[in-house]
C-alpha cells in the first residue's frame, strides 16, 4: 500500500521554460493554440502497451495539457512522464501510470488490465507486476457503465468466435476482452463519436486487435491456412490419407479467404468460419442487411475464381 507521498516534479533547468500544450492529433487543440507535437511512441512495444499509451496520449491531447500541468497535478518529472508517454527506455510502473490515468479523470480498471497485458508483452513477471500494482491504493469496486455491460452481452460470443478462428488459440477472451476495455477506457467518447451505429466502430476496433496477433504471410496477409485442422469434417476421416486431402483443400479455400478486402473477408469468417446467419453478421458488425447480403454475394464470387484459379502447375 503505498504511504508516502508522491514524489515531486523536477525543477526546471536553466533557461527551461513552461512547454507548449501536448498535440497527438493531426490537428492542434483548441482555438489559437498549435501546441508542440509529442513525440512519437516507441514501434517495438507490444499491442497492449500501444493501446494503453493511445488512450492516454489522446486523452491528454483533448484536453489540452502540458508536460508541465501534468507534472504538477501528479508529482512526477516531465520526463518520467515523457518517458512513459513514448513507451522508450523501461517499462513504467504502475504507480506512474495510474497517476496520469487520476490525473486525467479515466476509468482505472481497464486500463491497469492493458498495463498488465503490457507488462507481459513486456517479459515482466507474475512476481513484478503484483507487487507493482500492490504499492498502489485500490481501485475500489469495479463499476462499468450499465451500457457498456449490455453491449459486451450483446457482442461478447460474436467476437470471441471471430478471434478464435483467426488465432488458433485456445482463450481468445483475453484478446476480446482487451477490446472491451479499450471502449471502456473512453466510453462516454466512444458513444458521441460512434453515434447510432456504435456496433460498426467497436466491431473495427475488435477487428483491428485481432489481426495485430494473427499470423500472417510474407506478403501480410492473414494467413488461415491453420483452420484447416480444426474443421468437424477432417477430425471425422479416419483414413491419414484422405484426411491429409481434405485438410489440403481446406487449406488451400481459408488461404483464398485472406486475398479478399476487409468487409468481405469478415463477413467470410463469420458465415463460413463461424456459422453466424446473416442476421447475425449484421448485429455483430453493424452493417446493414443488405449490405450484408451483398458482401457475401460477392466474396463467394470472388472465392470461386481465387479458389479454381490455375497454379504455376496445371
Amino acid at each position: 500500500m503505498m504511504s508516502s507521498p508522491p514524489p515531486q516534479g523536477d525543477p526546471p533547468a536553466a533557461g527551461d521554460t513552461p512547454d507548449a500544450p501536448l498535440s497527438v492529433s493531426p490537428a492542434p487543440f483548441g482555438p489559437g493554440r498549435r501546441g508542440r507535437r509529442a513525440e512519437p511512441m516507441s514501434r517495438t512495444i507490444g499491442p497492449s502497451h500501444q493501446a494503453l499509451l493511445e488512450r492516454l496520449r489522446h486523452q491528454i491531447s483533448a484536453q489540452g495539457l502540458t508536460l508541465d500541468e501534468l507534472a504538477r497535478r501528479t508529482g512526477f518529472s516531465k520526463g518520467r512522464i515523457s518517458v512513459l508517454l513514448r513507451g522508450i527506455e523501461y517499462y513504467p510502473s504502475w504507480e506512474l501510470t495510474y497517476s496520469v490515468i487520476h490525473a486525467l479523470g479515466l476509468p482505472p480498471w481497464p486500463l491497469c488490465r492493458l498495463w498488465t497485458s503490457g507488462a507481459y508483452e513486456a517479459a515482466k513477471t507474475t512476481t513484478w507486476i503484483n507487487q507493482r500494482i500492490h504499492d498502489v491504493r485500490p481501485l475500489g469496486p469495479e463499476e462499468r457503465p450499465v451500457e457498456h455491460r449490455g453491449f459486451i452481452q450483446q457482442m461478447e460470443h460474436y467476437y470471441t468466435a471471430y478471434a478464435r478462428a483467426l488465432l488458433h488459440i485456445e482463450r481468445p477472451e483475453r484478446i476480446v476482452g482487451e477490446a472491451f476495455d479499450i471502449l471502456w477506457a473512453g466510453w462516454d467518447e466512444t458513444e458521441a463519436a460512434a453515434g447510432p451505429n456504435l456496433p460498426r466502430y467497436a466491431w473495427r476496433l475488435l477487428r483491428s486487435r485481432v489481426l495485430l496477433r494473427v499470423r500472417r504471410h510474407p506478403d501480410n496477409r492473414p494467413d488461415l491456412r491453420p483452420a484447416a485442422f480444426l474443421t468437424v469434417a477432417q477430425s471425422r476421416i479416419e483414413d491419414p490419407v484422405a484426411r491429409f486431402v481434405e485438410i489440403s483443400e481446406v487449406a488451400d479455400f481459408f488461404d483464398a479467404i485472406s486475398h479478399l478486402p476487409t468487409d468481405q473477408f469478415d463477413v467470410v469468417v463469420l458465415r463460413y468460419l463461424c456459422e453466424f446467419t446473416p442476421d447475425q453478421v449484421q448485429e455483430a458488425t453493424g452493417l446493414s442487411p443488405a449490405h450484408v447480403h451483398t458482401l457475401d454475394h460477392h466474396a463467394r464470387g470472388a472465392l470461386e475464381q481465387l479458389h479454381h484459379r490455375p497454379t504455376a502447375r496445371e
